[in-house]
């Protein structure tokens, strides 16, 4: 059976620590969409590691990782990334498995990438990519132009060639469509001739391993990138990434059928973040927002750009739970709220003087949205010593406690600081 770990808002929720925890007492951990656009950040011990198309179960040294066939990859970031976390002193290399079925990332792709969003922008806002070339490989594998890890790394000569009249062919289609631009093919291509040898033993039938794994009763976690108001089809679109970030990527992306989930863990920030453009009802633009970046330390871990803040929106959450369909939630930086006096949270919209049922899907409307607060007393202290939840100050506990009660899904862990063990764990 499959557990999940998914970001239920707009990214940066702290998915990467939950998969640290579970990790200790799992067997497989598979990533199943995105790229080396996510950010994920574990620290054991002094040691920070940054996670970004490689999976967190790496950390633990008795846990297989595979990087899914909904996952597209940029093959040298992949190296650069294994070889950071090698020097770092993590032994990997034969823990780590990478689908023959994924699609790949090319440097035209990301030379591309600022030039579609140009195109894609209005009103001078853009769509807010982190310049990975994301967005492009998707395109090119939804066309059923793209090129899979397989047409890479198998080793007749007859594959090599169509690796390569598929490539050129993928290059002059970009130059066709956004004119000249610095680049040189003949270059890359020589460097992913080496590459199908380096890549090759990672390589695996994803589908294959997956089920071989739950026919074999291991235990899987599934770590979700981005979040839910990032995905293609549910989230504020277009200010959303190219991939399906929510359980149907889950699926899609690992070749597995429904039958075979078990707990979907939603992560919460105890606030609200999001990074770029598009519209974020409770974004408090203002000292309280300042502090929340401040104290929260709202840098992203992949681009290093701050991320707007605000107060916990339950209203995205209520939206969330519906498609995701949580089990448990897991509240992250709970302690950056320590020195609140007071605490509000969002608990519903309305436009135009009445209450909306649900979550808009029209950003016009979301833009025009009056937010109803509720507020509660802060509790003014330091938690990051608290080990125990139920050592918990009585107003955190009752702010946790409506969080629950509003969604109707118990929270089961609590994040109370940065480091591995600051993670309370709640009976549920």
């Amino acid at each position: 059976m499959c557990d999940v770990v998914l970001g239920s808002q707009w990214g940066d929720e702290g998915k990467g620590k939950l998969v640290d925890l579970l990790c200790d007492d799992i067997d497989v951990c598979a990533r199943c969409q995105g790229g080396n656009n996510a950010g994920h950040t574990i620290v054991v011990g002094k040691v920070k590691y940054d996670f970004h198309m490689l999976p967190s179960g790496l950390v633990n040294p008795k846990c297989q990782n595979l990087v899914g066939s909904g996952v597209v990859i940029h093959v040298p970031s992949f190296f650069a990334e294994l070889e950071n976390l090698e020097a770092k002193g993590l032994d990997c290399r034969d823990r780590l498995f990478v689908s023959s079925r994924a699609h790949l990332v090319f440097d035209f792709h990301q030379r591309t990438d600022k030039l579609k969003e140009a195109e894609l922008s209005t009103n001078k806002k853009s769509i807010g990519t982190t310049g990975k070339g994301i967005g492009p490989t998707y395109s090119t594998k939804a066309s059923r132009s793209g090129i899979r890890v397989h047409h890479l790394v198998n080793p007749d000569p007859e594959a090599w060639e169509e690796f390569k009249t598929r490539y050129l062919r993928l290059v002059e289609s970009r130059q066709k469509r956004y004119g000249e631009f610095e680049y040189d093919p003949k270059e890359e291509l020589a460097r992913f001739e080496k590459y199908r040898e380096t890549l090759r033993p990672f390589v695996v039938d994803s589908v294959n391993f997956m089920h071989e794994a739950i026919a074999a009763n291991k235990k899987i976690l599934v770590e979700g990138a981005n979040a839910l108001m990032l995905d293609i089809d549910f989230g504020t679109y277009p200010y959303v990434t190219s991939s399906s970030t929510g359980i149907g990527g889950v699926l899609t992306g690992l070749g597995i059928p429904p039958r075979t989930i078990r707990n979907v863990y939603g992560v919460v920030k105890a606030y609200t973040t999001r990074v770029g453009e598009g519209p974020f009802p409770t974004e408090q633009l203002n000292k309280v927002g300042e502090t929340l970046q401040d104290v929260g330390a709202e840098y992203g871990v992949t681009t290093g750009r701050k991320r707007r803040c605000g107060w916990l929106d339950l209203v995205v959450l209520k939206y969330s739970n519906l498609i995701n369909g949580y089990t448990s939630l897991n509240i992250t930086k709970l302690d950056v709220l320590d020195k609140f006096k007071e605490i509000e949270v969002g608990v519903a919209y309305k436009l135009n003087g009445k209450e909306l049922p649900s979550f808009p899907e029209d950003l016009i409307d979301l833009a025009k949205v009056e937010v109803v607060y509720k507020k509660f007393p802060g509790w003014e202290q330091d938690i990051t010593g608290i080990k125990k939840y139920e050592d918990l100050p009585e107003n955190a506990k009752n702010y946790l406690k409506f969080i629950e009660d509003y969604l109707q899904v118990p929270i089961q862990w609590v994040g109370t600081g940065p480091a591995r063990d600051s993670m309370l764990e709640k009976k549920i």
